[in-house]
């Protein structure tokens, strides 16, 4: 059971964070979910609620008293207590009994997935702690959070590896039906269709998942496929992930359709494309424990401008795993928009995409995105690099 496998590794975590409790404070969860919760508890919750994890390893719920039953049978709680008028004597009790030093609570300035606690919910939790001493233990659990999210365990990496498997073969099979005069949402269909026979989802918005670009591109990224049509002498790029046993992959791959009296890629596309794939193994090789994103994406960027490009707007990768966009530490640039999530090193266990990408304006998008995961001593590829541009004669 991964919940339980997480909530080990959460006891472990909040040892070395040297945090006493991490609990989430949650209501609605269903509507209104707070994104470290599935890691944990698989189950909605409907009145405020307080799942509470010590650092010395009792993992407690407060919930509802008809919420009470489905905590119990979940295996994950050593205690389930519950209330029916409110939950504020309960969470005391509870709070009196183990006098933590430290209350982590899921607010953070910058990481999304370590910002759960709503605004509302975190006035009450105020509320309900106005005049004890625990109003002054909260502090915030994104190191928590982010550590959680980001070291992936074995049962973790089986599923990443089935999603990215299964997402290769829908793009080898691909390649056996593209055809001149496709529409971008013909090419689209076809993946829709293989994932939903798998009884896989859409890693991410289903209206740009695939996302599918023929030839020549305004944008080219987090956009849905249009009416637009292959022609001879087009690139193809494709970025799609499914969501497989709750787990994602996230890859992009490329076809070139070649002109009449062409027998290979013209010397301009052929180039942008080892420029993007020697990018994502240079920075592949150079990762390692303990870097910062930032220093990654710089290797990616400066090899990139070095051969004569323009730089990408955007990061070089980010982490994959229940979500297609994952964990905090990004592999970005020193950008505002990033905040402090460049800076943040890397972990053994974290999974990354790796992404860059090159516009060529008579061609269209040159982008390829592989996943590797970070291993004490680099990086290791999940997927199979796409060495050569796959060409539909």
């Amino acid at each position: 059971m991964i919940e339980k496998e997480k909530r080990e590794q959460a006891f472990s975590i909040l040892k070395e964070k040297k945090i006493d409790l991490w609990m989430f404070f949650v209501r609605e969860s269903r509507m209104n979910p707070d994104p470290a919760l599935q890691y944990l508890y698989p189950h909605n919750l409907t009145w405020q609620s307080a799942l509470m994890f010590f650092a010395h390893g009792e993992a407690v719920a407060i919930v509802g008293e008809l919420d009470g039953e489905q905590a119990r049978r979940s295996g994950i709680f050593h205690r389930v207590l519950t209330y029916r008028g409110g939950i504020k004597e309960v969470l005391l009790e509870v709070l009196r009994e183990k006098k933590p030093a430290s209350i982590g609570i899921n607010y953070s300035l910058f990481d999304p997935t370590s910002d759960g606690l709503t605004h509302g919910m975190f006035l009450l939790l105020q509320e309900h702690l106005e005049g004890t001493p625990f109003l002054s233990k909260l502090v915030s659990a994104e190191e928590v959070v982010q550590a959680l999210r980001s070291r992936k365990t074995p049962e973790e990496l089986r599923r990443i590896r089935r999603a990215v498997e299964e997402t290769e073969k829908m793009f080898e099979r691909l390649s056996g039906v593209l055809r001149v005069g496709m529409s971008e949402k013909e090419v689209a269909a076809y993946l829709v269709k293989w994932m939903e026979e798998l009884g896989a989802e859409p890693a991410w918005e289903p209206s740009s998942c695939p996302a599918v670009f023929a030839g020549p591109q305004e944008f080219g990224a987090h956009s849905s496929p249009t009416d637009r049509k292959i022609e001879e002498g087009y690139l193809l790029n494709i970025d799609f992930g499914i969501k497989l046993d709750g787990y994602c992959s996230d890859l992009q791959r490329m076809w070139y359709f070649p002109r009449e009296g062409e027998s290979s890629p013209p010397g301009e596309v052929q180039r942008a494309f080892e420029t993007i794939r020697d990018a994502i193994r240079e920075s592949a090789r150079a990762m390692k424990p303990g870097m910062k994103g930032w220093e990654v994406d710089q290797i990616a960027r400066d090899y990139i401008t070095s051969r004569g490009y323009e730089e990408y707007p955007h990061a070089l990768g980010h982490q994959v795993g229940r979500d297609a966009h994952d964990g905090a530490a990004l592999l970005a640039p020193r950008w505002e928009r990033y905040g402090s999530l460049p800076y943040l090193p890397l972990e053994e266990g974290m999974v990354f995409t790796l992404e860059p990408r090159i516009n060529l304006p008579d061609y269209g998008v040159v982008s390829l995105e592989e996943m590797v995961v970070l291993r004490s001593g680099g990086a290791e590829f999940i997927s199979t690099l796409q060495e050569d541009l796959w060409v539909i004669g």
